[in-house]
């Protein structure tokens, strides 16, 4: 049986970017590796080979690839996903088959030269193949590309930010859509499939020819709330709970998302001093999104707000983060958090959120998790909030 085959099965589909989008990504980045004096790449993460070549691969276990030179530009799939990686991707695509053990790596070999530089992502890449590689190739230096990739994709072309703007657009809708679901005694997951069913279907009617996979919605509420990441659970809505709105509208590979801290019937008194200091955090880092200002000073100003009523040390996580190719399961540009230790400095066309979060246990008053999110473009005058539903106390008690 063959170990490497190709597939050109049906037409190539229509991109969410244009073609002049793809070729400007890839020219940036054949630039930094002629400065690097890097030969060839190989990437092998989800994001990076969406940014890249437009696909978003399923590993389930198999290895995937990308392989750019100056003259080259060819992802590596699994036999298992037919012609749908040379469908969707941009370019060209080769495919190694399950018949025999590391024919992924055969393929690498038929695709790379034994020489020079070639530049593989340190941070997804692992150890036992990294050996693989260097046995594969023993005249050529394997170095480090994942914080070249990352530097460029943190700075969004036009296309890009369009595309998160209208994911922004269908998160608002979604949480239109779950706060339309909650009512008494409604459970957590009946809501939340409210929400994801209204954000795949606008997904659909504005990008029709796009992939409709991995939007999703968390609705959490009570004592779930206290966990940003915290699974939909079949726990039923009651007066008083404390709630929290999680839509995430995935848009070929594009990560958008909207969060709110809500409460149902009524919120009690000290649930609501500590809503609204949440709230006084969140205004004030939407002020402070604008260029020239460090992620690690952000941090710094809005650790003072909470420190000022005594709140600090129930926040749990930074305070916001880069919006781009990424997902609840693969890709982070790291190098743009809103953390104290950080020293990014905010760029023109830098898509970051605005997500301050505290959360007191439950067995204080007050308990539950505080969350505000909103998505913000860096302009040359500050920025633009992308985000249009409304937060708070006077908009989101919900009755």
């Amino acid at each position: 049986m063959e170990q490497l085959i190709t597939i050109q099965n049906g037409n190539k589909q229509n991109s969410v970017f244009s073609s002049e989008e793809m070729e400007a990504r890839l020219g940036k980045l054949r630039a930094q590796m002629e400065s690097e004096q890097i030969d060839a790449v190989l990437f092998t993460s989800i994001h990076n080979i969406n940014y890249y070549n437009h696909f978003v691969y399923c590993s389930f276990g198999r290895p995937y690839g990308l392989v750019v030179t100056q003259e080259k530009h060819k992802s590596i799939s699994a036999n298992i996903d037919g012609g749908q990686p040379w469908r969707r991707g941009y370019g060209d695509n080769i495919i190694f088959t399950d018949w025999e053990k590391d024919n992924y790596f055969r393929a690498i070999k038929q695709e790379i030269p034994n020489r020079g530089r070639v530049g593989i992502e340190y941070d997804h890449f692992n150890i036992e193949n990294q050996i693989k590689l260097q046995d594969l190739f023993p005249d050529a230096e394997l170095t480090d590309i994942s914080k070249i990739s990352m530097r460029q994709r943190m700075v969004k072309s036009d296309e890009e930010i369009e595309l998160i703007r209208n994911g922004a657009q269908v998160a608002d809708i979604g949480g239109a859509a779950c706060v339309e679901a909650i009512g008494e005694g409604v459970p957590e997951h009946e809501i939340a499939l409210h929400s994801t069913q209204a954000m795949v279907r606008e997904i659909a009617r504005r990008y029709p020819d796009s992939d409709i996979m991995d939007t999703w919605t968390w609705f959490q509420s009570g004592i779930n709330t206290d966990g940003a990441h915290n699974p939909v659970s079949t726990r039923k809505v009651q007066k008083g709970d404390i709630l929290s709105l999680n839509c995430f509208p995935m848009i070929a590979g594009y990560y958008t998302a909207l969060e709110r801290t809500l409460f149902f019937d009524h919120a009690p008194e000290r649930h609501l001093e500590v809503w609204e200091v949440n709230v006084e955090v969140h205004k004030r880092g939407l002020e402070l999104i604008k260029r020239g200002n460090r992620c690690c000073d952000i941090a710094a100003e809005l650790n003072k707000i909470f420190q000022k009523h005594d709140l600090l040390q129930y926040r749990t996580f930074g305070y916001g983060h880069s919006f781009g190719t990424l997902s609840h399961y693969y890709g982070r540009e790291a190098g743009l958090e809103l953390r104290e230790d950080i020293e990014t400095m905010l760029e023109p066309n830098m898509v970051v959120s605005i997500e301050p979060m505290v959360m007191l246990p439950e067995n204080m008053a007050g308990a539950g998790g505080y969350r505000e999110h909103d998505i913000l473009v860096v302009t040359d005058e500050g920025s633009e909030n992308l985000t249009g539903f409304p937060f708070g106390p006077e908009h989101n008690i919900i009755r």
